[in-house]
């Protein structure tokens, strides 16, 4: 195997944890309860570096992928879902992932400039996109090594979004009323 199979497999999996990591700061600013400014600034401001972070592991993770000769995966696969002629199905899962995380790139960028109603819809597709991600990272994985820490993300962040699902806030229906307006 060669230096750029292991970099890309590295890379790989840190940019798992990563996102793991800032799935689950998600979910928490979704649903804390009462949080100070301080906190939630806080809180906001790690899980926008970490996902910063996760997007240059991914980068990183794709071009090593691209450049590497060990197997054929073209520049094309890397946009197009299940356009690899290299195990199909599971690099187009990825892709899958990339495509959605392009998508709350491009919508948080215009965070400002679009209805809260549109990010709300793309953002929450990171809920689909940390899922599919997390299947590419064990059915790509051969080594028990890379396996299991992308099943313990699997199990952290599902734990921490059906915590999120199971809780319930006193203002809930102000909730309701304040997503249904729109931004000015």
């Amino acid at each position: 195997m060669t230096v750029l199979w292991n970099v890309s497999r590295a890379t790989g999996l840190v940019g798992v944890a990563l996102m793991t990591a800032v799935v689950i700061l998600g979910v928490v600013l979704s649903g804390s309860r009462r949080r100070t400014t301080q906190t939630g600034a806080t809180i906001q401001a790690v899980h926008r570096s970490l996902a910063l972070g996760m997007i240059t592991f991914l980068v990183v993770h794709i071009a090593t992928a691209i450049l590497d000769t060990y197997v054929h995966i073209g520049l094309l696969a890397a946009v197009v879902p299940f356009a690899s002629g290299y195990d199909r199905l599971t690099v187009g899962l990825g892709t899958i992932g990339f495509d959605l995380l392009a998508a709350l790139i491009v919508t948080s960028l215009a965070r400002h400039r679009i209805s809260e109603h549109v990010w709300r819809f793309v953002h929450r597709a990171s809920f689909a996109m940390w899922p599919v991600t997390i299947w590419h990272g064990i059915a790509m994985s051969s080594d028990p090594v890379l396996r299991m820490p992308t099943i313990a993300c699997a199990v952290l962040g599902t734990a921490a979004i059906i915590w999120r699902a199971a809780s319930s806030h006193s203002d809930s229906i102000r909730r309701r009323e304040v997503l249904r307006q729109e931004w000015t």
